[in-house]
């Protein structure tokens, strides 16, 4: 497939572009730092400006999904920052005729016991404001009556791991694992994102990923 990766060289975005070259997809990779990109005969870097809408419609033209990595940099208000972004990138999918977007979730909107854990307490201040902008734009897609979207939540602690390829998969429900814990190497949610681009299974969904 053609995709567009957003945020192609960031902590999870880079894992995401690996996996999805690694199983022979062209990717058009926009970062701010094209320099951080590997080298690789079906990627394409380029630089440009997601939140001006008619911006990014050009440069996601011609694609059969747009994977976003986004998040907000260099501001304050991320709350406000990642609602304003995600405006712009939604509107701009529909305005390229991209027929996908599928979109890397945060956990703090997963639930235990009912709750979602960015009410329960217990997430740092310093990251909170992250937290609560992404739970929006998993609101604001679930507005959508006309894309094909997909939010896909990482597990409590998403970190550097092994590429194992055997994981949970679950929708609105924090996964924990039987050791208590509740994790996901970014390799295995890349995994994960790339067998959803390719089989989907989660349309106009959220679902997460755990051990």
């Amino acid at each position: 497939m053609k995709i567009v990766l957003i945020g192609a060289t960031g902590f999870i975005g880079s894992k995401i572009l690996a996996e999805a070259l690694s199983r022979g997809h062209h990717v058009t990779a926009i970062a701010r730092h094209l320099d951080k990109l590997p080298q690789h005969a079906n990627l394409i870097g380029k630089t440009g400006d997601v939140t001006d809408a008619t911006q990014a419609a050009t440069l996601f033209a011609g694609h059969d999904a747009v994977i976003s990595s986004f998040a907000p940099s260099g501001q304050a208000d991320h709350l406000n920052g990642f609602i304003t972004s995600y405006t712009a990138i939604i509107q701009a999918v529909k305005e390229a005729g991209v027929k996908r977007l599928l979109v890397v979730g945060g956990a703090g909107s997963l639930k235990v016991n009912g709750v979602q854990l960015v009410d329960g307490g217990g997430i740092p201040e310093e990251w909170k404001a992250g937290v609560l902008g992404l739970r929006e734009v998993l609101y604001m897609l679930e507005k959508e009556d006309a894309l094909d979207w997909t939010f896909l939540s990482p597990s409590a602690v998403i970190e550097p791991g092994e590429r194992t390829g055997k994981f949970r998969l679950g929708h609105d429900d924090l996964l924990v694992a039987a050791d208590g814990k509740s994790h996901i190497s970014v390799e295995d949610y890349a995994v994960a994102m790339i067998d959803e681009l390719e089989k989907p299974k989660h349309n106009r969904q959220r679902f997460t990923v755990g051990y």
